[in-house]
């Protein structure tokens, strides 16, 4: 459809997802704050993938670009979720990071799909 690495970004927002699932299985396990943030972060975590893949059926490029932002404000919001986590569960922070880091690296190509799609003509 529009914008570019297509499958790269599904395989990459699945995988994403199943990670925070697993994480969030872990921490309700585990009570505690984490487990109070993990209603959230595995709504945002699952959410981002959910609309990349709604967008693959997009009506128009307009609604291409508005999934696609859906999924990038789900990914920032993950983000934050992650943030918080690893400030306050120290022990975590080690299987945290590499979460955060892919969620950094999915808001930067999100922005990428979204700027280039709204420069296509």
């Amino acid at each position: 459809m529009y914008g570019y690495g297509k499958k790269n970004i599904q395989d990459r927002s699945l995988n994403f997802s199943i990670r925070i699932v697993k994480l969030c299985k872990f921490l309700r396990e585990n009570g505690g704050t984490g487990y109070d943030l993990s209603k959230q972060l595995i709504r945002s975590g699952t959410s981002i993938g959910a609309n990349i893949e709604e967008a693959q059926n997009a009506e128009s490029k307009a609604d291409f670009i508005h999934k696609m932002n859906i999924s990038l404000k789900e990914a920032r919001e993950t983000n934050y979720w992650l943030k918080i986590l690893i400030a306050t569960e120290k022990e975590l922070e080690q299987r945290l990071l590499p979460l955060l880091n892919e969620s950094n690296e999915l808001i930067s190509i999100l922005h990428a799909i979204i700027k280039n799609t709204k420069a296509q003509n």
